[in-house]
């Protein structure tokens, strides 16, 4: 069944949308939506589940949202935008874009990974741990089932192929921190790999467009001209 999407836009021009990460909503653009607002039109969107929008009864993954963000375009007659994801948001941008290459003008994936194992183990670990607790007591527990569920996506999702980005056919831009949670070996690894993408990176961690927005901002709007 389908969901209706609690989302915000603001501005006017080629529509931009706004994907943000994992157990966020789309007020993490906060420093994003109004200045891009003044060339685009910004629609920052939130996930099935996450922040306003309902969580539905379809399958709570990543390929799903992905599925979720086409039909939101459909609904709102969106047949071409700009794609800009941010971590689990990223990861649903590189499959959107994989499944959907005509619907993608240019594709900005920030922090995005392909796997587990393209996190640093310092943060995956804990993820781990915590997956592991919280699908023990899932069945007992309405909040610790949710919480498997949102952590499952950093554990079991998405496992992209490398192979699958070669699909990828929008002009891409791959962007990080110089001490992101993604390590940088696989941060290059995705830009290599699709065709016409490039690779940069702004002092900081994961969290760039939140914490250094004029760089980000910077370099995002440099790249859509």
């Amino acid at each position: 069944m389908d969901i209706t999407h609690c989302y915000i836009e603001q501005g006017y021009g080629f529509p931009l949308i706004l994907l943000h990460g994992n157990g966020e909503d789309s007020s993490y653009f906060e420093h994003q939506i109004k200045e891009f607002s003044v060339n685009h039109r910004v629609i920052a969107i939130d996930t099935r589940g996450h922040g306003k929008t309902p969580r539905g009864e379809a399958p709570f993954t990543i390929r799903q949202f992905a599925d979720d963000l086409l039909f939101f375009m459909d609904v709102h007659n969106l047949d071409k935008a700009d794609i800009l994801g941010f971590s689990d948001g990223a990861n649903i941008a590189m499959i959107f874009a994989i499944r959907y290459p005509e619907r993608v003008n240019k594709l900005i994936l920030n922090g995005g990974n392909l796997n587990s194992r393209g996190i640093k183990w310092s943060t995956q670990f804990p993820i781990e741990l915590g997956y592991r607790i919280a699908k023990f007591f899932a069945d007992k527990s309405p909040e610790a089932k949710a919480n498997a569920e949102m952590l499952n996506l950093m554990v079991n999702d998405p496992n992209i192929p490398l192979a699958d980005l070669r699909k990828i056919m929008a002009p891409t831009l791959v962007i990080v921190g110089t001490n992101d949670m993604v390590k940088d070996a696989h941060s290059r690894l995705i830009a290599e790999t699709i065709p016409n993408a490039r690779f940069k990176a702004i002092k900081g961690n994961h969290f760039i467009a939140n914490k250094k927005p004029p760089a980000f901002n910077d370099a995002v709007a440099e790249f859509l001209i």
